[in-house]
């Protein structure tokens, strides 16, 4: 179970949870050589039980799946894990010379770490709209009636790309890097910052101090446009405000459990790509002082 070596690339997700896992099992449905990458209890697992997928979208199946520890060789590898994982994963990555690495990763700082450590590969930064949750290390509840992915346009071409379309999901080419990045994150940021803070849905927290909530979405969408990505505060809020009310946050989920969270992912990455572009960021540093000291 620790190492794979194939002839041909084959597509290793790194990071076998909510997400991770289900696109493993889509793409090994369709025919995709596809191996789960998980620590060595999870691969175990999957290894003995498979991976069991329950989706009202996708329907419900089994997908036998190779598990293992390591990246395979050479392989084409998505990566899935939570943001604050990434340090455990770049010996592997950088050991195995992979061909490609799109990372579904939150948060703005990562591509330059994954460049580092897989010199020679195409490494694109892509998002995933999805709700989905792992009921054990072997079990995927699909909760979303859609599965949406967005890759820039550097991995339009790409070996993971072309698996995706293969097992017929929903896939997006939509310019840079940075805009892929910061379409997803300037709505994330907020949701989850103010979610996290008010310990409230979405609905409520947006309303429950309307010029806090101003004042974030304010700072969000100032750095996001000094960062090269034009974003209007008002659009933000208009979007945000049509999310199901009743709309929680990973992050929120994540402190309100007392688990590791993305709070630097998200909330830390943005006050800081906010002070190298010399942006004020005073309503975000605020309720990220809090969250930390929670």
């Amino acid at each position: 179970m620790s190492q794979v070596t194939m002839s041909e690339p084959v597509i290793a997700v790194v990071g076998a949870g909510a997400v991770g896992g289900l696109l493993a099992a889509l793409l090994d449905r369709a025919g995709v050589e596809v191996v789960a990458v998980a620590r060595p209890q999870t691969a175990r697992a999957i290894a003995a039980e498979g991976l069991t997928i329950h989706s009202p979208h996708f329907g419900y199946g089994v997908s036998r799946i190779t598990a293992v520890t390591e990246i395979p060789d050479g392989a084409n590898v998505i990566l899935a894990t939570k943001a604050f994982a990434l340090p455990a994963v770049t010996g592997s990555l950088a050991q195995a010379r992979p061909t490609e690495v799109v990372s579904l990763l939150n948060g703005i700082e990562h591509l330059a770490i994954l460049r580092d450590h897989a010199p020679g590969a195409l490494v694109a930064g892509a998002s995933v709209a999805v709700e989905s949750t792992r009921l054990s290390p072997t079990v995927i509840e699909h909760r979303s009636p859609f599965l949406r992915l967005t890759v820039p346009a550097n991995a339009a071409d790409s070996g993971i790309t072309a698996a995706w379309r293969k097992a017929g999901l929903d896939v997006t080419v939509a310019g840079t890097d940075q805009e892929v990045l910061w379409a997803k994150f300037r709505f994330l940021a907020p949701m989850a910052l103010l979610t996290s803070y008010w310990r409230l849905p979405i609905g409520a927290a947006l309303e429950r101090d309307a010029a806090l909530t101003t004042a974030v979405l304010t700072d969000v969408a100032r750095v996001a446009s000094l960062d090269g990505v034009p974003t209007d505060a008002g659009q933000l809020a208009t979007a945000l405000a049509a999310l199901p009310a009743s709309m929680r946050s990973s992050l929120q989920n994540d402190l309100e459990a007392g688990q590791r969270s993305e709070l630097d992912a998200i909330g830390g990455a943005l006050a800081r790509r906010g002070r190298s572009l010399g942006a004020d960021t005073a309503a975000v540093d605020g309720l990220l002082a809090d969250l930390t000291a929670r």
